[in-house]
């Protein structure tokens, strides 16, 4: 019978630095990326004659390419090993902001696709590593620390790239963090012997491969669960950081640069959280309860979102986003971390991108979902409220559904 892959030793127990950094580099590059238009939409706009609020489109094919490329990712890391892998990610990315540099209409969203195929892939094949490299009691905080790179990179998008795009001109600044990128592609070379020496040379790459990735997220129940979570915690982590600053302006009437702010505190706490959460989850709290515990502590934070009103005073506005982005941004490690323990040994990576479908799928739909709400109730807040309501909802099945599970109280 295989056994999961925590029951895997690894070579040794210390703290792998360098698994971690190496594979953090190239999720706070894609992630960089993956922000990077969004971050300058109203340059991008203002030269290609598009309105801004198409932004969405644009964020919608990085999605599109993201859950393609997760789905399929696992056996290709098998095949060529986790740096060549790294590799084709940041160079795929690095040719998406080329087209979308270019500057021509008709390459924005094949620009954008190629971003989300660098960007969904990146996160597997990291767990197929960490699963394989890291010890089960670093598990959760290694996996919780590398996810740090998306805020990280969401960081680094909206306080570098306005100012390179307003010096240079937004055309020469996404080739300079395309050549970036490739800097990090080819930094990792050195490292292929020892990552990579583990790679099935001769294992066959078939056709339907998502289909089946998917049966077997599906057929293991315990897997299941956590994407159909997933789906929902994505969901409130994309609507979170899309619509914070206009609630925070229209429901709390802060000025615009005061709901910058608002949102900056949500992204600093998300970063985070998300170590201090793979830590607890580590050493204190289950994974799977915690999850749920997540779950209702976001849900109870939207509600509060949805409830802003221009009597709030302004630091509890800001207590409120530093609650809310650090659960509703950092739960991934967390989550991530539990899926390589329920894996087979060597299917980590496989199983993390077959859940990664249903957690790129709900930051696809809900911000559309969520739009749709907020226009036929005229208020902002309504769309906080019902998504906040839902996640409350499951994370109260979460703990029935942990309560049912055999020794899992502890």
């Amino acid at each position: 019978m295989t056994q999961p892959a925590s029951a895997q030793s690894p070579a040794q127990d210390a703290f792998p630095a360098l698994v971690l950094g190496s594979m953090l580099a190239v999720q706070t590059l894609v992630s960089l990326a993956a922000l990077a238009v969004p971050a300058i939409a109203p340059a991008v706009a203002a030269s290609t004659g598009l309105p801004v609020a198409l932004v969405g489109l644009f964020t919608a094919g990085i999605y599109a390419g993201a859950m393609f490329s997760s789905v399929n990712v696992g056996g290709i890391v098998m095949r060529f090993g986790v740096v060549r892998v790294s590799q084709a990610c940041l160079c795929v990315t690095a040719i998406g902001l080329a087209l979308v540099a270019s500057g021509r209409v008709p390459m924005l969203l094949p620009g954008a696709v190629l971003i989300g195929i660098g960007y969904g892939a990146a996160t597997p094949t990291s767990s197929h590593l960490f699963a394989r490299e890291v010890a089960p009691r670093w598990r959760g905080l290694v996996f919780s620390i590398k996810q740090t790179g998306v805020p990280l990179g969401g960081m680094l998008a909206g306080a570098l790239l306005p100012s390179a795009a307003q010096r240079l001109g937004w055309h020469a600044a996404l080739p300079l963090l395309a050549l970036a990128i490739l800097v990090c592609a080819a930094w990792l070379q050195p490292l292929r012997a020892r990552f990579d020496a583990s790679r099935e040379i001769g294992r066959r790459m078939a056709f339907g491969g998502s289909l089946h990735t998917l049966r077997m997220v599906w057929d293991h129940v315990p897997v299941r669960e956590l994407a159909i979570s997933t789906f929902f915690f994505a969901s409130m982590q994309s609507c979170m950081a899309t619509y914070l600053v206009a609630q925070a302006h229209w429901g709390a009437a802060l000025s615009p640069v005061q709901a910058g702010l608002v949102l900056a505190c949500a992204q600093a706490s998300g970063v985070f959280g998300r170590i201090a959460w793979g830590w607890i989850s580590d050493h204190w709290v289950r994974p799977a309860h915690l999850l749920a515990w997540l779950a209702l502590a976001m849900g109870v934070c939207a509600c509060l979102a949805g409830m802003l009103r221009p009597a709030w005073p302004m630091a509890a506005v800001i207590a409120l986003a530093i609650a809310f982005g650090a659960t509703a941004t950092g739960w991934n490690g967390v989550y991530l971390a539990e899926v390589a323990r329920l894996a087979p040994a060597g299917m980590a990576g496989v199983l993390t991108g077959g859940t990664l479908f249903f957690t790129f799928a709900g930051a696809l739909c809900a911000p559309p979902a969520f739009a749709a709400v907020a226009t036929l109730s005229g208020d902002l807040g309504a769309g906080y409220l019902t998504l906040g309501v839902g996640l409350v909802v499951l994370g109260i099945l979460l703990h029935r559904r942990q309560a049912r599970v055999p020794g899992s109280a502890s």
